[in-house]
């Protein structure tokens, strides 16, 4: 009996291990997709989001479609990542799940990726207390899709949060009324080794890790396009 109870206690302490290394590696992991999709969506011509928008924005989040573990689980939609303008540049990153809400972010049993673009001082103040939700605290719209938003400026004036989805090759415009927006308190334990709050990782209160370099360079390499 002893045996046996020592038997499950090794098998369980090392199922419990590799998980650990297995959500370590999915957050970081995390990071890496977050980039390729900007650099995807970006590098596609008249497809992607709109360079004015896009240079307009304070903060911009991700929720990539991850290979391993799927996040589509229950009621969880997503877990992604945001990082917003600094004097020093762009932020350290911030984890946050999305969970709720009517959209359709599986089509035919196929996740989607994910962007949503903060633009004013408004939304900013929404995504800093870690916990909202699209079209109740923040208000929220479908965002422009081209390369130039060309006669199009509804944007700046109609809505704190700009949404955006990718689903085989389909790039647009979607609105996430309902959807709740919090601190994914594990994945930012995971990345950083400890508790980082979001307003310090978004005001640029901490230094951004190494393993967030890809999704900063994307950032600044279609922020500094934009601008152009």
């Amino acid at each position: 009996m002893k045996k046996l109870l020592l038997l499950t206690l090794i098998v369980s302490v090392g199922s419990f291990s590799f998980a650990a290394d297995e959500k370590e590696s999915k957050a970081a992991d995390r990071v890496q997709a977050a980039a390729e999709v900007l650099d995807e969506i970006q590098g596609a011509p008249d497809k992607g989001i709109p360079q004015e928008v896009l240079g307009s924005a304070e903060c911009v989040a991700v929720v990539p479609s991850m290979l391993k573990g799927g996040f589509i689980v229950g009621a969880k939609y997503g877990r992604g990542l945001a990082s917003c303008r600094t004097p020093k540049g762009w932020s350290a990153p911030a984890f946050f799940v999305v969970t709720g809400g009517s959209f359709g972010f599986q089509i035919g049993g196929q996740a989607v990726d994910l962007v949503l673009l903060i633009m004013n001082k408004d939304g900013m103040k929404h995504l800093l207390s870690s916990e909202f939700a699209l079209g109740a605290d923040a208000s929220v719209a479908a965002g422009p899709v081209g390369r130039h938003a060309e006669g199009d400026t509804d944007w700046k004036m109609r809505a704190e949060v700009l949404t955006y989805s990718r689903a085989r090759g389909l790039f647009a415009g979607v609105t996430l009324n309902g959807a709740q927006i919090k601190q994914d308190k594990d994945s930012t334990r995971e990345f950083y080794g400890r508790m980082v709050s979001f307003p310090a990782s978004l005001q640029g209160e901490v230094d951004a890790p190494a393993g967030s370099n890809a999704f900063l360079a994307s950032l600044a390499k279609w922020a500094q396009a934009a601008a152009k």
